[in-house]
């Protein structure tokens, strides 16, 4: 939903960035993998420690590199099919690492009820399966805009629960989980549906490569 909104406002303060960091001589696929590692170590090393608040506030700044690198290659003239793979790569492994070290913290730190640490797990698999429709469906020529919960929804409110959480608000990592539980799946619903009324949703496809069908030897060998 704010992936569709929000880049226009945000360009204000992301392309004098972009353009500094060009200056410098870093490129946008470097930019991604330098975001990339940064916000894993952040992660894997802030949150299982207890430092939420911390955790939350360097995680939402090297976040923000996934608008950065995207404007540089806008700025060089546009992106490649590489980079755009390599970003969209980054961005599974960060959102896995930062819901892994959510659930990790759940679990030795905060202790809750079972049913919390479910409901984290159902977001961290949601939140890979939430792009992989959109990944799957676009490449099969569907046409899969915005959704409920994306990217950005989820980290605001996953690192704004953890944040609150971190200076002493009660149940604030509670009602983050389990919104982002309910709202991911509602979203990958709601994009199989989309992808459902497609008007080439009942396009037929070729079998995969080694069945009998798609072989001309094996059928012939019958």
């Amino acid at each position: 939903m704010l992936s569709t909104r929000g880049r226009r406002p945000a360009s204000i303060v992301v392309e004098p960035v972009a353009r500094g960091l060009l200056r410098i001589g870093l490129t946008p696929n470097m930019v991604t993998v330098i975001g990339t590692v940064v916000t894993m170590g952040i992660a894997v090393l802030l949150i299982p420690a207890g430092h939420l608040v911390w955790a939350a506030v360097a995680s939402a700044v090297f976040t923000a590199f996934d608008m950065v690198d995207g404007t540089m290659a806008r700025l060089r003239g546009g992106g490649t099919k590489f980079g755009a793979t390599l970003d969209a790569t980054c961005d599974r492994i960060t959102d896995g690492a930062l819901f892994a070290a959510i659930t990790w913290w759940l679990i030795f730190s905060y202790q809750p009820h079972p049913s919390l640490i479910v409901a984290s797990f159902v977001v961290l698999v949601a939140s890979q399966v939430i792009s992989y429709v959109k990944a799957r469906g676009e490449a099969s020529g569907f046409r899969i805009v915005g959704g409920l919960v994306e990217r950005p929804e989820r980290l605001i409110l996953g690192l704004t629960g953890l944040g609150l959480q971190g200076l002493g608000v009660p149940y604030a990592i509670d009602v983050a989980i389990w919104a982002l539980a309910a709202g991911s799946v509602y979203t990958v619903l709601q994009r199989l549906y989309t992808a459902s009324r497609d008007r080439q949703a009942e396009d037929r496809i070729a079998p995969p490569p080694g069945t009998r069908d798609s072989d001309p030897m094996g059928a012939n060998a019958r």
